[in-house]
C-alpha cells in the first residue's frame, strides 16, 4: 500500500470513489470495484478521521475505506443480523427488551463504518423521520408504561440540529414513565464540531441523560474529541463508550489496551465490547469468539476493573445481548458441606474459595 502520510485532509467529507482518488485513500486499479461497492453502501469520512489516517491500511483507514470485499456475503450474514425490523412496532421504534425502546429519529451519520451492522438502511439520503411518524413514536411509546429507557441511535442523533434535538429530549422528558434518556453517537470523536453549544443546550432534561461513545481504537481519541467529551461531562452527562471487535483494529492485547486505557483517561467508561455483527460483506472484520475472550483474559490483572468492559455479542434474529466471558469460575462443590469452589486467578492458576 503507498503512503498517505504527507496527504492533508480535504476539509470536507469524502463521500465518492473519485474524492477517494483524489485524497490519495485508493488507487486507480481499486476504483472500479469500489464504484460496485459504493452503488450498495454509502461512504463518508470526515476531516477529523481523515486527518488521523497514516496509510490505507492502518487502524482508523480500515474502519472507513470502501474494500471490495464488502460485495462478498457469506451464508451466515444476513442484512438485519439483530432482528430490528421484526422487533419494529412502528415506524422508528425498535422494541426488544421490556423496559427499553430504540428511537431513531434519522438515518444519517458523520461517518460510514465499514462494518456497520445497520449500513444496508443508513445513508445522506436516509433523512429524518416525518413529523407525523416521529408523534405516533412518541404515542406508541406513551402507551407503554413498562418502557423506562430510550435509546437514541440510528443513524447518529446528534447529526440532528439543535431545534430537532430540543424537541425530542423535551417530548420524551414530558412522559412520565421514561427515566432515562440514552444517546449513542460516533460524533464526538468523527465531528467534534458538531457539540456546539446550542446543540449542548438543546440535550438539557430533568431526566438521567447518558452519552454512548462508540470508539474503536485509541487514535480516535484525538485533542479536540476529548474537548468534546468534557463539554459533555461539564454538562453532568456521564459520558460510556462501545466498541467493537475487529480485525486490524483493536484484535490485538496491546491495542485493545491502549483503547482501553485512552478511554478510562478521558474520563470515559467502557461499557460494550461487541462481538461482531454478521452483516452482509463483513467478514474481513470477523475474530472468531474464543479469540476475543483469550483477547480479555489478557487484560485481566493488567488493568483496573474501571478500564474493563463487556463482551457481548447480540444474539442473531433479536435474541438480544449476552456476555461472552471469560469465565473464571473453576468448579463447584455439589453440596456446600462439600469442599470449596475453585476460582481461576489472573495468573491462570485455581484457588479455593467458599
Amino acid at each position: 500500500m503507498h503512503d498517505t502520510a504527507s496527504s492533508s485532509p480535504s476539509g470536507r467529507t469524502l463521500r465518492s470513489t473519485q474524492s477517494l482518488l483524489e485524497a490519495k485513500l485508493i488507487t486507480p486499479e481499486q476504483a472500479p470495484a469500489l464504484e460496485e461497492v459504493a452503488r450498495h453502501y454509502a461512504t463518508a469520512i470526515p476531516p477529523a478521521f481523515q486527518r488521523l489516517i497514516t496509510s490505507p491500511d492502518d487502524p482508523i483507514a480500515r474502519q472507513v475505506i470502501p474494500d471490495a470485499r464488502e460485495l462478498r456475503t457469506m451464508p451466515h450474514e444476513s442484512e438485519d443480523p439483530i432482528g430490528d425490523e421484526a422487533l419494529s412496532p412502528v415506524p422508528g421504534i425498535v422494541h426488544r427488551y421490556e423496559d427499553r425502546a430504540l428511537l431513531k429519529p434519522l438515518l444519517v451519520c458523520p461517518l460510514y463504518c465499514r462494518f456497520c451492522f445497520r449500513r444496508e438502511h443508513v445513508g445522506p439520503d436516509g433523512g429524518l423521520l416525518g413529523e407525523e411518524a416521529l408523534e405516533t413514536a412518541f404515542h406508541w411509546i406513551e402507551a407503554h408504561p413498562q418502557i423506562r429507557e430510550i435509546i437514541l441511535t440510528g443513524g447518529d442523533p446528534l447529526m440532528l440540529s439543535p431545534r430537532r434535538m430540543q424537541h425530542i429530549i423535551q417530548r420524551l422528558s414530558s412522559i412520565s414513565h421514561i427515566d432515562i434518556i440514552r444517546i449513542h453517537s460516533r460524533v464526538p470523536v468523527a465531528a467534534p464540531e458538531r457539540l456546539t453549544t446550542a446543540l449542548l443546550d438543546a440535550m438539557e432534561t430533568d431526566r438521567a441523560l447518558w452519552m454512548v461513545t462508540h470508539i474503536n481504537h485509541a487514535r480516535e481519541l484525538t485533542d479536540e474529541a476529548r474537548v468534546a467529551v468534557r463539554q459533555m461531562l461539564g454538562r453532568g452527562i456521564p459520558v460510556l463508550s462501545q466498541s467493537v471487535l475487529l480485525r486490524g483494529v483493536n484484535d490485538t492485547t496491546e491495542s485493545l489496551e491502549a483503547l482501553l486505557r485512552a478511554l478510562i483517561a478521558a474520563r470515559i467508561k467502557p461499557y460494550y465490547l461487541h462481538h461482531l455483527d454478521s452483516a452482509p460483506g463483513t467478514a474481513h472484520f470477523h475474530v472468531p469468539v474464543e479469540e476475543g475472550r483469550a483477547l480479555l483474559e489478557s487484560l485481566r490483572g493488567r488493568v483496573s476493573g474501571l478500564v474493563w468492559p463487556t463482551y457481548v455479542v447480540d444474539i442473531p434474529g433479536g435474541k438480544g445481548k449476552v456476555p461472552l466471558g471469560p469465565d473464571y469460575l473453576v468448579s463447584t462443590p455439589a453440596d456446600e458441606s462439600s469442599g470449596s469452589s475453585q476460582a481461576r486467578g489472573p495468573d491462570g492458576k485455581p484457588y479455593p474459595f467458599t
